[in-house]
């Protein structure tokens, strides 16, 4: 992987909550203990600062939670393949566990004692499900399985000389449009063989790479404490960045006016205050808050959408709205920060809001906000839409296939992708739009990834 130079837009945001219950109540789910979250305003992965102990056996500890949130950000920043759900999570396993010793040596490939209960023990997932991809929603036990087979499969494809290159063989199989279960078959041959082997390579020692320190170039790194404002309003904004429901933005933009109130001439306070407004449909009250931060700072990014983006909400369904005003703060925001995804996303959805089809830039633009973040579902879907209202379908095949193996979907979003590239692939732009508007109205949400 390349390592290129980033600017705060592209780089991954990591919130450290207080501890696991904190984590839990975030996510809104009991058994979550880390999660990441990507999206086009900034990816952001959220663990505890306490949790477990590495030294004691079965414990799964901060840094691998961290590693594990990590892993997935890297892999999926830097890819636009078809993935299975259980190579996602066995490459954050395979790298959850990495040790970084005191001289600056990284050693990976250490297993995941945490996952050798259900890999022992568990039942109701087959490797042939697994990787075919054909089992139905996991209870809790079976995502644990399904985590710890990820890793061992990963792992062992990884260093046994006889299997090299077939993990390459069975993804690349997979954007050709072959099924999971086929190119598994391809890929691994007789599936109930590779079982076996994995079963007896499960009970011996495992093999691990050592990634010398004095090799690694490590940047320039600055600590600094929060500032009085951004210590006070911290707390909303992580709310904020998770995503909120109805019930939840009422509740987060409440605590916000109280926080920001003694900071009125704070660009983060205020553009934090601005989302939450935002959220909680309250579009004047943005608008205001976005017009404090740039008073403070006119290039502020955050202050710039929000100010675009409240003005667009109270545009819409308006005759005479000056939409080339609205369209300008989504401009100015792009200049500042080019390597930014949300403007050319907001631009681009501007011409719907508006009622106008988009132009050629406002679609290059959309698809170059792929190329900055492939990891954010609604970015994509944005551009598999247009590519089809367009009968690109090459450029549609592409730009869907991430989304046919989401990790956490449900089997309700699985079968409706399914059909959606179906009709891609048999060449019926029309029928796989009219599929994907079925799809996105029946989805419920995505699921936050553990």
């Amino acid at each position: 992987m390349e390592d290129p130079q980033l600017t705060d837009a592209q780089r991954l945001t990591v919130y450290a909550l207080r501890n696991e219950n904190a984590i839990a109540r975030l996510a809104g789910s009991a058994i979550v203990r880390g999660f990441y979250r990507a999206s086009a305003s900034g990816s952001a992965a959220f663990v505890p600062s306490r949790a477990g102990s590495r030294e004691l056996s079965g414990d799964l500890d901060t840094g691998a939670i961290f590693f594990h949130e990590y892993a997935h950000h890297l892999q999926l920043e830097a890819t636009s393949y078809a993935i299975p759900p259980w190579a996602v999570e066995g490459f954050a396993e395979f790298f959850a566990t990495a040790q970084i010793e005191k001289g600056g040596d990284v050693l990976i490939g250490a297993p995941p004692q945490y996952r050798g209960y259900s890999l022992f023990n568990g039942s109701g997932l087959k490797l042939e499900e697994m990787v075919g991809a054909t089992y139905k929603d996991l209870d809790e036990g079976q995502i644990d399985l399904l985590y710890g087979m990820g890793w061992l499969l990963t792992h062992y494809l990884s260093f046994e000389p006889s299997r090299r290159g077939q993990l390459t063989n069975y993804i690349d199989a997979i954007q050709r449009g072959t099924s999971a279960m086929e190119a598994a078959k391809a890929a691994f041959g007789d599936l109930q063989k590779l079982d076996r082997e994995l079963n007896k390579y499960m009970r011996g020692r495992f093999n691990g790479v050592r990634v010398v320190g004095n090799t690694l170039a490590i940047g320039d790194i600055a600590v600094r404490p929060l500032n009085p404002g951004e210590a006070a309003i911290m707390d909303v904004h992580i709310r904020s960045r998770r995503g909120v429901d109805k019930k939840a933005a009422a509740e987060v933009v409440a605590d916000a006016r109280r926080a920001a109130a003694p900071y009125p001439g704070d660009p983060f306070v205020q553009s934090a205050l601005a989302e939450a407004e935002f959220d909680a449909g309250n579009y004047a009250a943005a608008e205001a808050a976005a017009d404090r931060v740039l008073a403070n700072n006119p290039n502020y990014v955050r202050g710039l959408l929000y100010k675009g983006r409240a003005r667009m909400e109270v545009a819409q369904g308006k005759a005479g709205a000056n939409w080339k005003d609205i369209r300008s703060w989504f401009e100015k925001a792009n200049r500042a920060d080019t390597e930014n995804a949300e403007p050319l996303l907001l631009f681009y959805q501007s011409f719907a809001s508006a009622g106008q089809p988009p132009t050629k830039n406002a679609i290059d633009g959309l698809l170059y906000a792929v190329a900055l973040v492939p990891q954010d579902d609604d970015v994509r879907v944005n551009a598999v839409r247009q590519m089809l209202i367009d009968n690109n379908l090459k450029a549609a095949s592409q730009l869907f296939a991430p989304l046919a193996y989401e990790p956490h979907a449900s089997q309700e979003n699985r079968t409706n992708s399914a059909k959606v590239m179906a009709a891609i692939i048999g060449g019926d732009a029309r029928k796989a739009l009219a599929e994907l508007d079925a799809a996105l109205a029946a989805r419920n949400g995505p699921a936050a990834a553990r």
